[in-house]
């Protein structure tokens, strides 16, 4: 026999009633039954909760011990319908969310704003990945969504779904003080002394590395990678460092470092897009509130 609301509902009625007469009266029953489930209540739970006499009855140590808990598990019964409408419109629960670093000087930030203003009780949790640790992670079922860039491979195109929330040009981020830079405004490549590329390894972003090297290629310039490293405040630190230049998204000049210069370049630039990406067969309720706000609020 398991425990039931009904029989917890009858134990505080009586409880507070010290009366089973009364208590019957404010639950619209005869006390026969009432008193026959409070038995029953004390033959489940193994102990007396009433200690009973003519005048009424009083708690027993174990019915003083359980009645703020009843109490308790009847509040939590009533919230359960408003809970269970709630979670279904995605109002609460539980959003796991991964960006590539990029994202987190562009989209992130106010995406993030407008949906904790909207869904104020939904849990976000958020990882910074690389895009192809992202994809692993999506078609494996251990996040929810991805900022990444694009594109998806072959491979996952069935699985996932795709939605583009930005494009941006890549610029120029170089040490301070180079000549080329001694007057604002855009520069062209050919201008730059030949320092060393600072880039990410291809395998994290092969689009976004191509990207990068076909604005070299354009201008006739074969670059001597360096340094390699894999988030771009990273990558930032390290030309502050002066050890090379690099390009970056537009977004990432959001990220001030001494020693830095972020400009536009003369040089024809491939956008570089961002997106969010998802399991087609796996949209819950709090993503599905996610992705409306995400479609609504796009550039795109």
């Amino acid at each position: 026999m398991s425990l039931e609301l009904r029989q917890l509902r009858y134990f505080v009625t009586v409880a507070e009633e010290l009366h089973f007469g009364k208590a019957a009266l404010r639950l619209h029953m005869t006390q026969p039954p009432l008193s026959q489930t409070i038995l029953a209540l004390e033959e489940l739970l193994g102990a007396p909760l009433f200690e009973r006499n003519r005048r009424g009855v009083t708690l027993t140590a174990a019915g003083a011990a359980l009645l703020p808990e009843a109490r308790r598990m009847l509040a939590q019964a009533q919230q359960l319908p408003d809970l269970v409408q709630r979670a279904a419109a995605g109002e609460v629960g539980r959003l796991s969310l991964a960006f590539v670093s990029s994202a987190d000087y562009s989209v992130l930030p106010p995406f993030l704003r407008a949906y904790r203003a909207a869904y104020p009780q939904v849990q976000i949790n958020l990882q910074e990945a690389t895009s192809d640790l992202q994809l692993d992670d999506l078609l494996h079922g251990r996040i929810d969504a991805g900022l990444l860039i694009p594109p998806l491979p072959d491979k996952s195109r069935a699985e996932l779904d795709y939605l583009p929330v930005l494009n941006e040009p890549l610029i120029l981020a170089a040490p301070a003080g180079l000549d080329a830079l001694k007057h604002p405004g855009p520069v062209a490549l050919a201008e730059l002394p030949p320092l060393p590329l600072i880039i990410f390894p291809r395998a994290i972003a092969p689009a976004l590395y191509d990207a990068v090297l076909s604005v070299f290629g354009a201008a006739g310039i074969t670059p001597e990678i360096g340094q390699q490293a894999i988030q771009m405040q990273t990558i930032v630190s390290l030309v502050s460092a002066g050890m090379g230049l690099a390009l970056v998204p537009q977004s990432v000049s959001n990220l001030m470092r001494p020693g830095v210069e972020y400009r536009s370049l003369r040089d024809p630039t491939p956008l570089v897009e961002t997106g969010l990406a998802w399991r087609r067969d796996h949209v819950s309720p709090v993503l599905q509130g996610f992705l409306d706000l995400l479609r609504k609020n796009t550039p795109c």
